[in-house]
């Protein structure tokens, strides 16, 4: 049977405690929105101690801590959901806890559109919502570009011969062409920052193979500009 006399608040010293709040307090920072304060700071006045009243000054300076913890808190919000904004149509990384297991899990993907809840902002990843402070990284426009076009010209070698023994200039000479203008004449410092090294290499000797199976003078692949 429940007990009809509990209560959320006693009066201590001419002061009202509210028990709730008071264990609500040590895992936030706000408790109490202005209707709950107003009710409280009322308690306080009628159950105040009358041979040591509160001063006004005191249920001013009371009411002053309050609205300044919660215009902080509205101005937080605010920053959080226009942050959110700002990230649709970019790349992040999110990290979050998996549910059953407890471990770290990483979701990388591109923001397609933001919800809101309980003045908390959401991002949706391939039909999935994620609480933006799970978000650890965001990445540039000119990042994601550019790992996608690293990520196709890798591709586009692993399609060539293993060995360059099996380099012809009937099936492969155009290809070879073509690639070696677009790594020395197209793609981005940035993309060739991210290509693995050992593709390069191997690009280097398809070209050289051509090269030598045409009489040529070799060719040479232009270094990234900003480590030449």
């Amino acid at each position: 049977m429940a007990d009809v006399n509990s209560v959320s608040a006693v009066i201590k010293d001419g002061k009202v405690t509210n028990l709730e709040a008071d264990k609500a307090t040590k895992n936030t920072t706000t408790g109490y929105d202005k209707d709950a304060f107003m009710q409280i700071l009322v308690a306080q006045m009628k159950y105040q101690d009358p041979l040591q009243p509160t001063s006004n000054t005191e249920y001013i300076s009371q009411y002053a801590q309050f609205s300044q913890v919660e215009q902080l808190s509205n101005m937080a919000n605010s920053m959080s959901l226009s942050r959110a904004s700002e990230m649709v149509g970019k790349t992040v990384l999110v990290q979050q806890k998996a549910a059953d297991t407890g471990k770290l899990v990483e979701v990388t993907g591109t923001v397609d559109f933001v919800t809101y809840s309980g003045n908390k902002a959401y991002l949706n990843i391939n039909g999935t919502n994620y609480d933006i402070e799970s978000v650890a990284q965001v990445y540039d426009t000119d990042y994601t570009d550019a790992t996608a076009v690293a990520k196709d010209f890798m591709e586009a070698i692993d399609k060539l011969p293993s060995s360059v023994d099996f380099i012809s200039e009937e099936e492969h000479g155009l290809t070879i062409d073509t690639m070696f203008k677009f790594y020395n004449e197209e793609m981005s410092d940035k993309a060739k920052g991210m290509m693995d090294k050992s593709y390069i290499t191997s690009l280097q000797q398809y070209v050289n193979r051509i090269d030598e199976i045409r009489g040529d003078n070799y060719r040479t692949l232009k270094e990234d500009t900003k480590k030449a």
